[in-house]
């Protein structure tokens, strides 16, 4: 975050007004959690998060179903409770947001969900009459789901969770462009607040340079 500032042309910070707030934080945390050796290919993803911003409440659902999803199938079952309850927080929220039925769920959300089924049934049980506003899932639920997905990857017993990272962080810049990019759906949220920015030849030269990527 703090070479996409730089980029960006802004005062060095890893808070860049250029990236949406809870996306640069799961940048961060990816950054912290990923070893070393991994560490130069999250710089190929510097240019796509720069411009990546606005005030769709969609955005943070977004990314916190992303994480939660990613999460879900490799982390420690005491984690995989609260990454189901996070899944079915999330998609409630975007249904709302959308105007869809509050039990609609993605198919890909199913699926993710199938694949742990005791810990789906406790999340359907704990759920059963609470309901989180989309301000409140924005405001708490969404960052702790953030934070609680990279952790219990990086500490998931698999062979190597680096890719499971940076796929995960990918993913949701993915996901968060394509929401914005079309442009439709809620009435609260208003999409882009810039577009995307032209990055400086010379600083992308910099970046590479020093975090070891080939330009």
């Amino acid at each position: 975050m703090e070479f996409a500032s730089y980029l960006a042309g802004e005062r060095w910070s890893d808070h860049p007004s250029c990236t949406h707030p809870l996306l640069a934080g799961l940048a961060r945390l990816v950054n912290d959690h990923i070893s070393d050796a991994a560490r130069p290919r999250l710089a190929e993803l510097i240019p796509s998060v720069i411009g990546l911003t606005g005030d769709d409440p969609r955005l943070d659902a977004r990314i916190a179903l992303c994480a939660a999803r990613a999460a879900l199938p490799v982390v420690a079952h005491e984690r995989q409770l609260a990454m189901a309850v996070s899944i079915l927080s999330a998609e409630h929220v975007l249904a709302e947001l959308e105007g869809r039925p509050a039990d609609d769920l993605s198919e890909r959300s199913r699926r993710t969900l199938a694949q742990v089924p005791d810990a789906t049934r406790w999340a359907y049980t704990f759920g059963r009459g609470v309901r989180i506003s989309p301000k409140g899932f924005r405001r708490y639920a969404a960052p702790n789901t953030v934070q609680l997905a990279v952790r219990g990857i990086a500490q998931a017993c698999v062979p190597d969770p680096d890719p499971l990272l940076r796929d995960l962080l990918a993913e949701a810049i993915d996901d968060c462009w394509a929401l914005l990019r079309s442009g439709s759906g809620s009435a609260t949220g208003t999409g882009l607040e810039r577009a995307p920015a032209t990055i400086d030849p010379a600083r992308w030269a910099d970046a590479c340079r020093l975090t070891g990527v080939s330009a």
